[in-house]
């Protein structure tokens, strides 16, 4: 299989091809460069992999939370390829792309809890809490947005790791959520090479989808309106 797969949903703008099980990545911190360098990033992998667009089976992409502008980038980027190439998207949520992360780079053991934190604006994060079985993140109830002080963990599990740059606001935490977390990683950044990792997935799975069903996923979607002037 050949999958590309894309993520500009935080400050880092990323891009990673997988073929055949093999994955080959490009990415840099760039908060305001995502524009100038996505499509560079994806020319650079094709060429050096001796593939043209029209060899991807799939597409894939950090469907969100995340930054606004930097989800509607990635979207409009992955909806034009899929259009034009006639082939699937995968929509992989950005929180468990960061969760997958964790355990590969901080080697979480199985049956631990991730809560991963991305900064929402407007005093809030982002959240999403997940149980490492068998070497992959599996979401405990729901994403949410809300402020740092309203932030819970599912019982069950006595063994938390805390990821994300939205644990900058741990202080603003319940105490009981910031002592159940064992290590604390704010410093983690989404990498388009774990989504493409989860989106093989997905994709065998049946969650691929046309080019105009690739959509991001705002969760707090009135933000945008209420930025609108007259709104």
């Amino acid at each position: 299989m050949k999958l590309l797969a894309l993520d500009t949903s935080s400050e880092g703008c990323s891009a990673a091809l997988l073929v055949d099980g093999e994955i080959s990545e490009r990415f840099e911190l760039a908060p305001r460069g995502h524009t100038r360098l996505l499509m560079p990033m994806v020319r650079e992998l094709l060429l050096a992999s001796g593939l043209v667009p029209a060899d991807l089976d799939a597409l894939a992409f950090a469907c969100g939370p995340g930054s606004f502008t930097g989800l509607r980038i990635a979207t409009g980027v992955v909806q034009g390829l899929a259009w034009g190439l006639d082939i699937p998207v995968v929509p992989v949520s950005s929180l468990e792309a960061v969760a997958l992360g964790a355990i590969k780079t901080l080697n979480i053991p199985e049956y631990s809890g991730i809560a991963v934190a991305f900064d929402a604006r407007m005093g809030e994060v982002y959240w999403g809490c997940f149980e490492c079985r068998s070497g992959l993140p599996v979401l405990l109830g729901e994403e949410q947005v809300c402020p740092p002080s309203k932030v819970a963990l599912p019982s069950g599990l006595d063994h938390w790791y805390g990821v994300g740059p939205g644990w900058q606001y741990r202080s603003g935490m319940p105490s009981a959520i910031t002592g159940q977390a064992e290590t604390v990683d704010e410093a983690l950044v989404l990498r388009a090479s774990w989504v493409a990792r989860l989106a093989v997935i997905g994709y065998r799975q049946g969650k691929a989808v046309p080019a105009e069903q690739a959509q991001p996923v705002y969760i707090r979607d009135e933000v945008a309106w209420k930025k609108l002037p007259g709104r």
